[in-house]
């Protein structure tokens, strides 16, 4: 996943984008969000919390760092079994969407659909027939 640079036109560092995720292992293996959360914790910028109770480790972070989507991977490719039920799988595919999304956005270029307000309607003013406008040719319209 592209993380946005920062442009010509806005040098400055953009706000930060903080998210607070659970990422939910399966229950067997036992005993893997101590271990993942260890892992996870070694991450620069990345706040981890582990949740036993829950199966789960808590991670915060800002979306210009990283994304739930390259965390879950990285993990999958540790060889930790993240949870599989549908619903787990659903709301992975939302996060993952509305995450790339919002990094796809960041990197459009800010400029105005219109140069004015009016300017759409205008044009199309322009190419409207209206008032006396006539398509009648002048030789058919002097004819008695």
């Amino acid at each position: 996943m592209k993380r946005p640079v920062a442009s010509p036109h806005n040098p400055h560092k953009t706000a930060p984008i903080r998210k607070e995720r659970n990422v939910q292992f399966s229950k067997f293996p036992p005993g893997q969000v101590p271990e993942a959360s260890d892992f996870l914790g070694k991450m620069d910028d990345l706040e981890v919390e582990p949740r036993v109770e829950r199966r789960a480790v808590g991670v915060a972070y800002d979306l210009h760092d990283h994304s739930l989507q390259e965390l879950e991977g990285t993990l999958e490719d540790k060889g930790y079994h993240l949870d599989n039920t549908l619903m787990s799988k659903m709301m992975r595919a939302l996060i993952y969407y509305v995450e790339e999304t919002q990094l796809h956005n960041l990197e459009a270029p800010d400029r105005p659909l219109k140069k004015s307000q009016h300017e759409a309607y205008t044009h199309a003013w322009e190419r409207h027939p209206h008032g006396d406008h006539d398509d009648t040719p002048p030789e058919w319209r002097e004819y008695k």
